[in-house]
């Protein structure tokens, strides 16, 4: 009971308190379950807005992120949607109460092992996970009606535009290694129109058309 009261807390305070409208969105960060995903030894620390550490030199975005990436995606819950970086499954969590089915892509065998274990926990069957370099997206799973980067890119990799079905929209951190800006981008018959959110700090996209190790 404590820690669903935190949660209630954290979307009033933190995510409702800084902008975020969307019923949906707002309904999904109330429902799932942040500290399930975590470590047990921060699970304490799940509901304050700050990101966390999961290991393996991952971090687990901090909860205002997550609804504003996933707010920006205007999902209505017919969807497929691409996640490149898996981490804890929270963000993939997330997008399956809002969509009707989520491919995400980790890197990381060890952290892809415990997320799957998290999710199939918890009961998020919606939820398909692959171990590779999510620079390439998952191509045999495409088109996708929105993508969503959870790691800081150096720029938007080619095969995730390509694999974006017309009218779908991703959403990724595009910048340096020590911070970028949250680019949303929709693809149209004519190109893809690009609008620039809020300054943020990702850990690196680590891949072939990412940053190098």
């Amino acid at each position: 009971m404590a820690f669903e009261r935190e949660r209630q807390r954290m979307v009033e305070e933190q995510i409702m308190g800084r902008g975020i409208s969307d019923e949906r969105v707002l309904k999904a960060m109330r429902t799932v379950p942040r500290h399930e995903f975590l470590p047990e030894a921060i699970r304490g620390n799940a509901y304050v807005d700050q990101a966390l550490p999961l290991g393996e030199g991952q971090t687990m975005s901090q909860p205002y992120m997550v609804a504003l990436m996933t707010e920006l995606l205007k999902l209505s819950g017919t969807e497929r949607v691409l996640e490149i970086g898996t981490g804890s499954g929270y963000q993939a969590a997330v997008l399956a109460e809002l969509c009707e089915k989520v491919y995400t892509v980790e890197r990381i065998k060890v952290l892809a092992d415990k997320a799957r274990a998290t999710l199939d926990r918890l009961g998020y069957r919606s939820v398909a996970l692959k171990v590779y370099d999510g620079t390439y997206g998952w191509k045999e799973m495409s088109p996708f009606d929105a993508i969503v980067v959870t790691a800081g890119a150096p720029h938007v990799p080619d095969a995730l535009v390509e694999q974006l079905r017309e009218g779908g929209r991703m959403v990724i951190p595009v910048g340096d290694r020590y911070g970028q800006r949250l680019i949303k981008m929709v693809k149209t018959a004519g190109g893809v129109i690009t609008e620039q959110s809020v300054p943020c700090v990702f850990v690196p996209l680590i891949g072939n058309h990412g940053w190098k190790e």
